[in-house]
């Protein structure tokens, strides 16, 4: 690998939006680290980035652990020496009930990894995008759930909006410095937690499926593509922008 190949770290990207995001930067050149909790299914995701000759690692990391995100970024600087791309990825999805009936200890899980836990791995990744000099870009995952209410997914909207509100002022704080952080707001994707939560009766495909104007949900390489987009130059004018793709819902 030569000195100036650029580095991206991709959490939970071992799967899903995540791993198509991983193809599309390997295909660019890109030395990508994914992370995830399941060490099986990161060095099956890595296998398959490096059989065209990409360039790819994998880094157990639990977005609800502090210190663990910590180790990520230790070692992902140790290793390479630089971050130019980073995509905060990893989240929970708990329950779909009413506010009045959610599981405190679920809505405390879902805060400890899709708020605490990006918030951390946003901190550290400005931190080595502006020490390193070369600036970089970043892409959160929102949700139209951070953009809107949701019935029945009160606790997990109330963590995307968050989302929202972080990368709208980090945008505003790096943008000047070099460092863009933007966010993509996906519909309904048919990504393993839709498909296992279909199965279990936690959602009605029909009733996901009317929600987007589209007439169908969406799949994971069209989020990555739009993620892409945010990370490469040809948005150099975007920061602190939240790019719906979410087959029409926003517009209605």
């Amino acid at each position: 690998m030569s000195n100036d190949t650029k580095i991206a770290v991709i959490t939970g990207g071992a799967t899903g939006i995540g791993l198509e995001t991983a193809k599309l930067l390997v295909a660019d050149g890109v030395h990508v680290v994914v992370t995830g909790r399941r060490e099986d299914v990161g060095k099956q995701a890595v296998a398959q980035l490096t059989q065209d000759g990409g360039s790819a690692s994998f880094v157990v990391a639990d977005m609800d652990v502090p210190d663990s995100i910590t180790a990520l970024f230790d070692s992902v600087l140790a290793e390479h020496g630089r971050l130019d791309y980073a995509v905060n990825n990893a989240g929970l999805a708990h329950e779909t009930v009413a506010i009045a009936d959610a599981d405190p200890v679920k809505f405390q899980q879902m805060l400890s990894t899709n708020v605490t836990g990006l918030f951390l791995c946003l901190q550290r990744e400005i931190k080595e995008m502006l020490a390193g000099g070369r600036g970089g870009a970043i892409v959160n995952l929102a949700s139209i759930a951070g953009l809107n209410g949701i019935p029945y997914s009160g606790p997990y909207a109330a963590t995307k909006h968050a989302v929202v509100g972080l990368t709208k002022t980090a945008g505003l704080e790096y943008s000047s410095q070099g460092v863009r952080v933007n966010a993509v707001a996906p519909g309904a994707i048919k990504t393993d937690i839709i498909a296992r939560a279909i199965s279990l009766g936690q959602y009605d495909e029909q009733t996901i499926t009317a929600m987007h104007p589209i007439g169908r949900m969406g799949q994971p390489k069209e989020i990555a593509e739009g993620i892409h987009w945010l990370l490469s130059d040809k948005a150099s004018f975007v920061a602190g922008a939240i790019l719906n793709i979410d087959g029409g819902f926003q517009a209605k």
